[in-house]
């Protein structure tokens, strides 16, 4: 895999952006979910980027959505069982 070049990684970047606005427009906050509304914004986004950097946005995506929901929300512990 040859390293995108500064053209490509802003078509890559501005790509996921698109994408990412068009879930948080759906309100879908789970990556593996793809609503009809965005299938263009996903396939344009899976050709602008590399495969490794699309599945790294995914998580990256995932990620964050759960980091702002313990933020919002906070979390139980778990609680030792002895």
């Amino acid at each position: 895999m040859s390293f995108p070049d500064k053209e490509q990684r802003k078509k890559c970047w501005d790509a996921r952006d698109k994408y990412w606005e068009c879930l948080d427009s759906q309100n879908i906050k789970d990556s593996s979910q793809k609503p009809l509304a965005c299938t263009n914004f996903r396939k344009i986004f899976e050709k602008s980027c590399p495969t490794q950097w699309v599945t790294h946005f995914d998580r990256k995506r995932d990620f964050n959505v759960f980091k702002e929901k313990m933020q919002k929300e906070g979390y139980e512990p778990i609680k030792d069982s002895q």
